[in-house]
């Protein structure tokens, strides 16, 4: 079938999906002049997109023919995903195989020029560790517990990030590294990596982070929906009918966040005589079966099934995966999540439905940093302006 006159970058898109590993099946797919499609190789090759990769047989030429496949093995990228309190920090491949890696304190509330300072020397430590240069550097991902204007890569209104407002993350970025940047929200970026992961061939992911307050993303097709705000994906100050519970985050009653994120856990528990600091310190006590961390995470859990409910109805989602400190405790919280969505979704919304606690942990984060990057370097429009 054809595809029309495909531009080298075009082209490189079949690489990257697996639809192609060779010049005959690109042939195949495209039918587009042997000429032509020599030339747009021949220069995704020049340009380093691809590389070649052994010979395989061809079954219909009757020789063997060269396998090419995109080159990200070879690109390095740099990748960091805070949260509120911690963020782990690493020198990565495009592909999304880390070499080196660290966890540090956030501290969010310091302010963008205090963090990015920090960041950026870490970031530059691991460069050292892993024996690369600035100069080995193609781009950079970064990820922030709080919305992002996608299209200008600066922090949209958030009330978890105070003096980040309108702050220019991306270009500071890009400025200090001289390469590609991309900004967006945790949850952005732990949804996007599990899915490229762990779910690659799965239709829609709904990805939900429990930390210190509670966000969403969703995942379709391998690209992430984006609202037209910024504000995609925070379900956390969703209102729950009958809770006064104030939050501690808006201020306003009634939040989900305010019963169910890992800062209300830690509340609760303290209100009832015992003394977490934070939410994996909540984890830790379920682990221990301590009856109050049982019921207070289990009740969480069934909150927040509650408002995921109507998401898995309206969306119809293939896998929901919970995500944050919180789902170490999977076997409680996750199971209050399932049961509640089960009981109140539509039957038909979850007769497929896979819900799981995430297998990448925090650094599914870093995989999808490097998943945006590694789409933003090898994405059509750009490399079609560096092989033009």
């Amino acid at each position: 079938m054809s595809t029309g006159q495909k531009s080298a970058g075009e082209l490189l898109q079949l690489f990257r999906s697996g639809q192609v590993a060779t010049r005959s099946e690109l042939q195949r797919v495209t039918r587009l002049a042997r000429s032509t499609l020599s030339h747009r190789v021949d220069a995704l090759l020049a340009a380093g997109y691809l590389t070649e990769d052994g010979s395989v047989a061809d079954p219909r030429r009757g020789r063997p023919t060269t396998r090419l496949r995109v080159n990200d093995q070879a690109t390095i990228l740099l990748a960091a995903d805070l949260g509120a309190t911690y963020g782990r920090l690493a020198v990565s491949t495009a592909a999304g195989d880390v070499i080196t890696e660290t966890v540090v304190d956030s501290s969010i509330d310091k302010g963008p020029d205090a963090v990015l300072a920090t960041v950026t020397a870490e970031l530059d430590a691991l460069l050292k560790r892993a024996d690369r240069s600035a100069d080995s550097v193609r781009g950079v991902g970064f990820g922030v517990p709080g919305p992002v204007n996608w299209h200008t890569g600066r922090i949209a209104r958030s009330i978890s990030m105070h003096g980040w407002e309108n702050y220019p993350v991306r270009d500071h970025l890009a400025s200090y590294y001289t390469v590609p940047a991309v900004v967006d929200n945790d949850a952005n970026l732990l949804g996007l990596g599990e899915q490229r992961r762990i779910y690659p061939t799965a239709h829609l992911v709904l990805f939900v982070k429990i930390g210190t307050g509670i966000g969403a993303s969703v995942i379709i097709d391998g690209a992430l929906l984006r609202g037209s705000d910024a504000a995609e994906g925070d379900i956390g100050h969703a209102k729950i009918p009958g809770v006064e519970e104030i939050c501690s985050s808006c201020g306003e009653p009634g939040c989900l966040a305010a019963v169910a994120s890992g800062r209300a856990m830690v509340r609760d528990l303290r209100r009832l005589g015992h003394s977490p600091v934070t939410t994996r310190d909540v984890v830790d006590l379920v682990r221990r079966g301590d009856p109050d961390a049982v019921r207070i995470v289990t009740d969480a859990g069934r909150a927040l099934g509650g408002v995921l409910s109507t998401a898995v109805s309206l969306l119809n989602p293939d896998v929901l995966v919970i995500g944050g400190d919180i789902a170490h405790a999977h076997e409680r919280f996750v199971r209050g999540v399932r049961d509640t969505v089960l009981h109140r979704s539509q039957p038909l919304a979850t007769a497929h439905l896979v819900i799981r606690p995430t297998v990448l942990g925090d650094r599914a984060g870093i995989s999808g940093a490097a998943a945006m990057v590694s789409d933003a370097i090898f994405g059509t429009a750009a490399v079609d302006a560096v092989v033009a």
